[in-house]
């Protein structure tokens, strides 16, 4: 418990940061499913692009899951308002989408963007995990950190794809590109 030494916090106050940003990573995680489900729901036209997200999907909720067993290990759970927040946050991201004509090329953007704000909560997670002295919530989350680090390379690698067959369907007269 030397650590705590190095940072001149009280323990009590250490810990109280790490369950509320483990809230705040599965807050996250619940904005994100909702997020990536409203997306997939509306995708037609990009089957690499779906299977992707699928993927992620899975992942997503084994992320809760697990940011839920490290709550628990410090006697809390997830905020219910947080998550519901998350909630309807994600679904006004959803249904903003619905009203631009680019809709599939804002939502690769949109998701990239959030896979990034993610790896930045990890971090910040693996960090405090270390000066609290907590290995298995360090090990936990920088699991979590390799997937969305993965999922972020991956949307970046795609951009460039997604947009040129997204202008590609543009192109054709009566296809549609958006979704």
């Amino acid at each position: 418990m030397a650590q705590y030494n190095d940072t001149g916090l009280k323990p009590d106050d250490v810990k109280k940061h790490m369950v509320d940003w483990l809230r705040d990573a599965h807050a996250m995680e619940v904005q994100a499913e909702t997020m990536l489900k409203k997306q997939l729901d509306r995708i037609e036209h990009y089957p690499e692009l779906t299977a992707r997200i699928e993927q992620h999907i899975t992942e997503t909720q084994n992320q809760a899951r697990l940011v839920e067993e490290c709550l628990k290990r410090y006697d809390a759970s997830y905020s219910g308002i947080k998550d519901m927040g998350a909630k309807v946050t994600a679904f006004g991201q959803a249904m903003g989408g619905m009203f631009v004509g680019d809709e599939v090329v804002k939502g690769v953007q949109a998701s990239y963007v959030f896979e990034n704000l993610e790896i930045a909560s990890y971090k910040i997670l693996i960090a405090a995990a270390e000066v609290i002295g907590d290995s298995e919530t360090r090990s936990t989350c920088e699991s979590i950190l390799k997937e969305e680090i993965a999922m972020a390379e991956w949307l970046s690698d795609y951009m460039p794809k997604v947009t040129q067959q997204f202008l590609t369907r543009e192109s054709i007269p009566d296809a549609e590109a958006k979704r």
